[in-house]
């Protein structure tokens, strides 16, 4: 079976769009704003890594991290590895998050995004019988010194067949 010309198309799209993702994402104007950094994306996009030191950028009225830019670093990393794993077979976009503060930021702070192999089955599982799915992930953001949980998140991704 040969690939149309769309698919070919598609196809380099995604790639120029991963090259992007990778090389890129640090000079995005919310993040550079914010101090936030991608410091790690493994080549399969199943795992990012991202900073945020404090800074006078993203500080608050009483010294600590300002909420918008902790609740910023998480925001964009599972619709953007699902996207990449998934292929243009699939629209994903972000839908809901909720996020529950538990310690203030007071240094830097750092957010792990993982996405396994039984994610991805399941999701095409599900979207094998069904047209669409809301798939939850949870995600922690830490004190990189302590290790302490300043806040916690749970994101919403809309997912969905072509």
């Amino acid at each position: 079976m040969t690939k149309t010309s769309f698919q070919k198309n598609s196809t380099a799209f995604y790639k120029v769009r991963q090259w992007f993702l990778k090389n890129f994402i640090n000079y995005y104007g919310p993040y550079l704003g914010a101090g936030v950094k991608l410091k790690k994306m493994s080549d399969n996009y199943r795992h990012a890594r991202v900073e945020m030191p404090l800074t006078v950028y993203n500080r608050n009225y009483v010294g600590t991290h300002f909420g918008g830019s902790i609740y910023s670093m998480v925001d964009p990393w599972y619709m953007l590895m699902l996207i990449q794993n998934l292929g243009p077979g699939y629209i994903v976009w972000d839908k809901a998050a909720n996020i529950r503060f538990l310690k203030p930021g007071t240094g830097t702070i750092i957010a792990e995004f993982n996405l396994e192999q039984k994610d991805l089955d399941e999701i095409t599982t599900h979207l094998a019988h069904f047209p669409k799915m809301d798939r939850h992930f949870k995600v922690e953001i830490k004190d990189k010194k302590t290790g302490e949980i300043i806040a916690d998140v749970d994101k919403v991704i809309y997912i969905r067949r072509k």
